[in-house]
């Protein structure tokens, strides 16, 4: 008889086994087929009846949590977020991304295996939690100076890539989300840009031509290969001759005139933000050199990030809305490549990452968003651990840009912007032409301090008049700057 019991155990321990492993097969490594497939009810309600796990900022703040509701003897979890529109786009996709640790189907088998014994007890199942890198003073700062004119905030860690803030404008009530036709009240939000993509995450998808910020990729070229010194001299007439045209410079903003240096060392190039001298410099140093440079940074590849891949783009040059590779680099436009302009695309991601590479001595950190994993009992899933994603330049060449950069706030586009001296900023600004008229989309990228850079920033404004980059994108990443080093 006892045989007989133990031959008997022994049976319902396969075949508990087996019912749980089938069951994390398909909750876990076939979750993402079965998600796909149009009309899959069984997944839905599975999804209803999990109490998702909760999304915390850096300080704790909930930025999405789940509701439960009881009927007829059901449980089921509706999704709620912040009422903040601040943090809609990073969330939102965060929740879909990070799907298998929110709902506990991830591959820890330890904790898979719990919840599915939870599961067959009839008890709730619970997901992780996640605990962000954002900070929520900087996160709405930015999303309330960008005032719902179309743009975008990156501000991170430039050591570790932790990323404090990424705000996209204009933005929404991600509970709307969840109202009727709250989806299409959300697809009518324009923005003072007139285009919608509320929905879309300006800072990661959105591609925009960079203008004088790109000149941190060229002068990169030309110091690190040692074709260009910081005190090497140009001559500016006020233009450069490409392709038998003259290329001027940017008109100065208190005169409406063309803006004519004369001579100068190619710091005082950058400070000043002298197209005609970058223009010569591009064609000196060649195509070849600034895309094999743009690539070192990451241009032309996705990056890494834990938002859906379908919400990340890369930089580069895009022909007719693709990212374009040309085998001729003699037809590439060399001259305006080399301040920003022909057909180069960028992310307000990728240009912080910029800064990030030259504050962090010439490393590029990996940027993250998760701090944290925790089960919810509390003990630890994942935690990110700082990475290293390229190393694009030397440190010398990045001890050089730095310099070079603290000049532009200092004395150069920048210097009236009003950065206090306490802060020490290194930065760029930038103007980026898009052929309607005196409408320009404002950038300004920056670190600080720049002795002991704790915080990069990347600030982009689109479509605004006379849209100078110390006018419209610097004043916000001067108050960002602000709130994360005073905080």
């Amino acid at each position: 008889m006892n045989a007989q019991l133990r031959h008997l155990a022994v049976v319902a321990t396969v075949l508990i086994a087996v019912l749980i492993g089938a069951t994390t097969y398909w909750q876990s490594w076939a979750s993402a087929d079965l998600a796909n497939k149009q009309g899959n009810a069984i997944q839905n309600v599975v999804q209803l009846e999990i109490d998702r796990g909760t999304i915390y900022a850096a300080n704790g703040m909930r930025l999405a949590w789940s509701v439960p509701h009881k009927k007829a003897g059901l449980t089921t979890y509706s999704r709620r977020y912040a009422g903040s529109s601040a943090f809609a786009q990073v969330v939102l996709g965060l929740d879909q991304s990070l799907g298998d640790y929110l709902t506990g189907t991830n591959t820890n088998l330890s904790n898979t295996f719990s919840q599915e014994i939870d599961r067959l007890g009839g008890k709730a199942v619970h997901g992780d939690n996640v605990t962000l890198t954002l900070k929520p003073g900087a996160q709405q700062l930015a999303e309330q100076l960008l005032a719902g004119r179309c743009g975008a905030v990156v501000a991170m860690n430039p050591k570790t890539g932790a990323v404090y803030a990424m705000a996209s404008s204009p933005s929404f009530n991600p509970n709307l989300l969840q109202q009727p036709h709250g989806q299409t009240q959300v697809g009518r939000i324009k923005g003072t840009c007139g285009s919608g993509f509320a929905e879309g995450n300006r800072a990661t998808q959105g591609l925009y031509p960079p203008g004088s910020t790109f000149k941190l990729v060229t002068a990169s070229a030309a110091l690190d290969t040692g074709k260009v010194q910081p005190t090497s001299n140009y001559y500016d007439p006020g233009y450069c001759v490409e392709y038998g045209t003259k290329v001027y410079n940017s008109s100065a903003p208190d005169s409406g005139g063309h803006e004519v240096f004369g001579n100068v060392t190619f710091a005082q190039a950058l400070e000043h933000s002298i197209n005609a001298v970058f223009c010569n410099v591009g064609k000196q140093i060649g195509a070849s050199s600034i895309l094999d440079y743009a690539r070192r940074y990451g241009f032309y590849s996705t990056p890494p990030l834990e938002t859906p891949a379908s919400q990340r783009v890369p930089s580069g040059l895009y022909n007719n809305g693709s990212l374009w590779s040309p085998k001729n680099l003699a037809n590439v436009d060399v001259g305006r490549l080399a301040f920003g302009q022909y057909k180069m695309l960028v992310t307000p991601l990728q240009m912080a990452l910029v800064a990030s590479t030259i504050a962090n001595h010439g490393n590029e950190p990996t940027p993250y968003l998760v701090q944290k994993i925790t089960a919810p009992d509390g003990s630890l899933v994942s935690a990110t651990s700082p990475s290293t994603w390229h190393r694009p330049i030397s440190a010398k060449t990045a001890a050089e840009l730095t310099q070079m950069m603290q000049l532009v706030v200092q004395g150069g586009t920048a210097a009236g912007v009003g950065f206090p001296s306490s802060l020490n900023v290194a930065g760029k600004t930038g103007t980026a032409e898009l052929n309607l008229g005196n409408i320009y989309d404002s950038w300004f990228v920056c670190f600080a301090p720049a002795n002991n850079p704790k915080v990069a920033v990347a600030v982009l404004v689109e479509k605004q008049y006379n849209g100078f980059g110390a006018t419209y994108a610097a004043p916000i990443a001067k108050a960002i700057l602000e709130n994360l080093l005073h905080s």
